[in-house]
């Protein structure tokens, strides 16, 4: 019987009956009223760093984890110390604020930082108690045209379509669920071809996969999944829908692969 849901303005938490989780932290645009007028940027330069589309994936499976916010005024993917982008050295060089961010509003987000921990926390603890381990799909988007929409895109062979970060995690215990997983999405018809998928070349994961792994250890598989945001334009935010549904669809064909060796890998 599923679970119900929890949500609030942050972020949504849908708890199932699966062993799998699908996560999509830095899919959200949203901020809150009490600092809006405080960015120095526009809308549309903080949506061109943030993970549009990826909340549309995470109905492959039935524990979701979906940030309504924007990074921009709290990363849940980074440790605490830097949740904030206070400097630009923290966000690729933009300057995100016209002065100083306040020191109330910051403890306010971090307010809420805490929370999500702590709900999370509190969801993957009971998958793990029902289950004896889990799995989680992190996905994650990443630029390819940082020199302008019509500037060249990034080196192909340094920036594969998909990513898989597997960093901080027992990667020997883990491997055939990993390789269930890249098989799987490699072997997937991707409109009559096939998705370049690599391992740890230009990601290894951010800070909710190490926190992840460091409460639960070798309970825990999280797979950090960055996609090149080639079904879409990135300057504009627009989105070839039709590929955002053929990666909905190409996720979700792992998840019988990745569910039966997760099966033999999780021992009571």
């Amino acid at each position: 019987m599923n679970k119900p849901t929890e949500s609030n303005a942050c972020y949504t938490i849908k708890r199932g009956n699966s062993p799998l989780v699908a996560t999509a932290i830095h899919s959200g645009h949203d901020v809150r009223q009490n600092i809006s007028n405080l960015f120095a940027l526009a809308a549309e330069e903080r949506l061109r760093e943030e993970d549009p589309y990826t909340d549309a994936w995470v109905v492959i499976t039935d524990n979701q984890i979906i940030g309504h916010n924007s990074r921009f005024e709290l990363d849940l993917n980074r440790p605490p110390e830097q949740a904030i982008y206070r400097k630009p050295e923290d966000a690729w060089g933009l300057h995100v604020w016209k002065e100083d961010f306040p020191e109330d509003l910051a403890r306010e987000s971090m307010g809420r930082y805490d929370q999500f921990y702590a709900d999370v926390k509190q969801m993957l603890t009971q998958i793990q108690e029902q289950h004896g381990c889990f799995v989680v799909y992190d996905l994650h988007t990443y630029n390819h045209k940082r020199e302008g929409a019509n500037g060249p895109a990034a080196n192909p062979e340094e920036n594969p379509e998909v990513n898989i970060g597997t960093g901080n995690m027992n990667r020997e215990k883990w491997a055939p669920v990993i390789d269930a997983f890249t098989h799987s999405l490699s072997a997937y018809d991707y409109q009559g071809r096939h998705l370049d998928v690599r391992e740890n070349v230009k990601f290894k994961g951010g800070y909710f996969m190490r926190w992840i792994h460091d409460t639960f250890g070798d309970k825990a598989c999280v797979m950090s999944i960055e996609f090149k945001k080639f079904f879409m334009d990135e300057w504009t935010g627009e989105p070839d829908e039709a590929q955002v549904q053929e990666i909905r669809k190409a996720l979700e064909q792992t998840t019988e692969p990745v569910l039966e060796a997760l099966a033999k890998v999780c021992q009571p």
